[in-house]
């Protein structure tokens, strides 16, 4: 009878099946806000849930701070096919990196994670609150704004539809992929004089579209001659392109111009208007105004990332997320001492 299973050896097999089951499952199924269990007062509010969002919610997880991160699950680069330039990462989807960072930062149990957009914020006497679209409200001592941009489309039909995949903005980021490419820069004045600066290196097979009456200096239009830089100033109709990937420039003369990538960089706003309406000050280009520990002009909110710096990289968000996260509890930590 040595096959024989004790009834105590059921037992007990049983109670490690079951320990083996509850091991795996993710802390993330923990840690998401539930409006009927949770409470609604924090130490720190973020909002944006993206790479510079999360990753000050890590700094602060891992100093015990009570944190709520609001996002909506709307990145402004969840249309580019591959994130570069972000060591290890080199190559990986956006929303890839997103989730596992997500899921890296709700293994802390003092970070909450809600699904939402915050749509109004006010001072108090002890901090903050911040009511959301789905009729929530918060409270926290500290704010940090992870918020991102909004791009604000030119009037031309295909560009929307190409940003992010063709019609690119870094050449950090993106031009490694299109080297040695027809490649065009979509823009004018000194905007277009640093891209080709940046740009004529990555490929020879480079030309300016100005989309209307060029904007350069004689000696700008000098450099461009001596690097044989095409400037065309016709008015653009329209981007033409497969599923994103640009294949040629139509104007408004019904001419066209073949090619495989364009440099642009078009107008932003700040992507949530609340820092403004808590006083947060903005610099000249439009970004929130911080110090080098991410701190803005009202006591006790902090920015990071896109919003914050012209420098539009996964891992200068994560970078500046990073700081945001570690400043904010280091002066928590001299304030309670």
């Amino acid at each position: 009878m040595g096959n024989k299973i004790t009834r105590r050896a059921i037992i007990k097999q049983g109670g490690l099946a079951l320990t083996a089951l509850a091991l795996p499952f993710p802390l993330t199924a923990f840690t998401k806000f539930n409006r009927m269990t949770d409470h609604k007062n924090f130490d720190v509010i973020i909002i944006g849930g993206s790479y510079a969002g999360l990753s000050a919610a890590m700094a602060l997880g891992r100093a015990l701070r009570n944190v709520l991160i609001i996002d909506s699950g709307l990145p402004c680069n969840r249309q580019t096919p591959h994130s570069h330039n972000f060591i290890t990462q080199d190559g990986e989807k956006p929303g890839v990196i997103a989730e596992k960072a997500k899921a890296q930062v709700l293994q802390y149990n003092t970070v909450k994670f809600h699904n939402d957009i915050a749509v109004n914020g006010k001072k108090t006497e002890n901090g903050f609150t911040i009511a959301t679209q789905t009729g929530n409200e918060f409270t926290a001592k500290k704010l940090i704004f992870a918020t991102g941009v909004k791009d604000i489309m030119p009037n031309i039909n295909g560009f929307a539809e190409c940003w992010g995949i063709s019609v690119i903005h870094c050449p950090y980021c993106h031009g490694y992929e299109v080297k040695n490419e027809k490649t065009g820069i979509l823009a004018n004045g000194n905007f277009a004089y640093h891209y080709a600066q940046l740009v004529s290196n990555l490929t020879k097979e480079l030309t300016i579209f100005t989309n209307g009456k060029a904007e350069f200096t004689a000696e700008q239009s000098a450099k461009f001659k001596q690097h044989n830089i095409p400037v065309i100033e016709k008015e653009i109709a329209e981007l033409k392109h497969e599923s994103g990937n640009v294949r040629e420039i139509a104007f408004k003369d019904n001419s066209a111009f073949k090619l495989k990538a364009i440099y642009s960089r078009p107008a932003f706003e700040q992507h949530c208007k609340i820092p403004e309406t808590l006083g947060c000050e903005l610099t000249e280009q439009g970004l929130l105004k911080t110090d080098m520990f991410q701190k803005t002009t009202v006591a006790n909110i902090f920015a990071c990332g896109d919003n914050a710096s012209p420098l539009r990289t996964v891992a200068n968000a994560v970078s500046t997320g990073n700081i945001a996260g570690a400043m904010l509890n280091n002066g928590m930590t001299e304030e309670e001492f």
